[in-house]
């Protein structure tokens, strides 16, 4: 399987890994620290040399209950940033739900679209299906930002989040986008339980049903502290972990802010998966 990007088409027969950077003032886990372009590009630099596949760039954080950033300030805040990203030699992804902001972010040879809104803001699927060949993430998200946890879903998450999708991936392809473009999130986090988001990981493969590059994010994320007790800073070994058991429930991007410990984790991984298939190999001969 493969995802094709506006530059670059993604191999995914081995998991990738999407560093994260908030170039924002309020993200929940890493607010103020990347807050301008500078501080932005050395976190880019840090995550490249750590060994990150790509790059997810935002300008807004979409923690439950934050205000909504103003067009023209997310622009100032990512623009600056993206324009000196796409030199990096990695597909570059701009977390935004703003039409605006992806049409100018398509401008300056951005990769990936990642949208938590799932392409639900008029004029936002034109301005992907517009493009010859950009990456789309479709993610799911239960009512708005400042509204998602004060009443989150109810019943089987897994279901809708998939006919949700399946939904949402329909009107695209109508609009002429091939399926190798677009990925699915299950948005983790955004208007779910606890007990929901952990349903989506342990029945995650029924997210594959699709044939779409899966992407997955589970750093940092409050589920984690509420079954750990960790606070946010000290939830490194949970997120690993749920990172790993994403990949081994299919999932082909993990999103990260641990990116280096991340990383070594799937090298891990991999030499089991390698002394495995040579024990096999060993077998036929």
């Amino acid at each position: 399987m493969h995802w094709e990007t506006s530059r670059h088409r993604i191999d995914l027969s081995v998991p990738r890994v999407m560093g994260i950077v908030n170039v924002t003032p309020d993200s929940f886990s890493d607010g103020r620290r990347f807050g301008s372009t500078r501080s932005a590009l050395a976190q880019c630099e840090k995550l490249l040399a750590d060994g990150a596949h790509m790059l997810d760039i935002g300008g807004e954080s979409s923690r439950p209950g934050i205000a909504a950033v103003p067009l023209a300030e997310e622009l100032g805040r990512v623009l600056p940033v993206l324009r000196e990203a796409v030199k990096f030699a990695i597909p570059i992804s701009v977390d935004t739900y703003k039409p605006e902001v992806m049409r100018q972010a398509l401008d300056l040879g951005v990769d990936i679209i990642n949208d938590i809104s799932g392409l639900r803001q008029p004029e936002a699927r034109d301005a992907v299906a517009a493009h010859p060949r950009c990456g789309i993430c479709l993610m799911h998200m239960h009512r708005e930002p400042q509204s998602m946890q004060l009443s989150p879903m109810q019943g089987d998450a897994v279901p809708q989040v998939v006919q949700f999708l399946e939904r949402a991936s329909h009107a695209l392809r109508e609009l002429g986008v091939a399926p190798d473009r677009i990925a699915w999130d299950p948005g983790i986090g955004f208007g779910k339980t606890v007990e929901q988001n952990f349903a989506l990981l342990a029945r995650q493969r029924e997210l594959l049903v699709g044939g779409y590059a899966l992407l997955v994010g589970w750093s940092r994320k409050s589920s984690l502290g509420a079954v750990t007790g960790l606070g946010v800073q000290e939830r490194l070994a949970p997120s690993v972990a749920a990172a790993l058991l994403a990949v081994e429930r299919g999932a082909h991007v993990v999103r990260v802010h641990d990116v280096k410990e991340t990383v070594a984790a799937l090298k891990v991984r991999a030499a089991v998966i390698a002394a495995e298939n040579n024990k096999r190999r060993d077998q036929d001969l």
